[in-house]
């Protein structure tokens, strides 16, 4: 069962600041999802494989090819904005 020092701790994980009505409010609503998360480990899952997606389609790899000419020049040459030692000269923005 949570307590509200359970839920103060998981609001500080997650960088919240809860007040103690916002406390009262999520402690039986985190215990709910608790309890429903907990139902899980009574599936029997005998014989079942663990499998990390179900769309069969295998893993993608494509080779790295380095291209021979320097591509970032011609980029830079693209920018309407000014170039300064090699890098985009864009406004501050605060």
């Amino acid at each position: 069962m949570l307590s509200k020092d359970d839920v103060k701790k998981i609001a500080d994980l997650a960088k919240l600041q809860l007040s103690e009505e916002e406390i009262e409010k999520f402690l039986p609503q985190l215990q709910q999802i608790l309890d429903n998360a907990k139902m899980l480990d009574e599936v029997d899952t005998e014989g079942v494989e663990p499998i990390a997606q179900i769309t069969g389609i295998d893993n993608m790899v494509y080779e790295d090819i380095m291209a021979s000419e320097n591509l970032g020049s011609k980029l830079l040459e693209q920018s309407p904005q000014p170039i300064e030692r090699n890098m985009i000269k864009v406004s501050n923005i605060l």
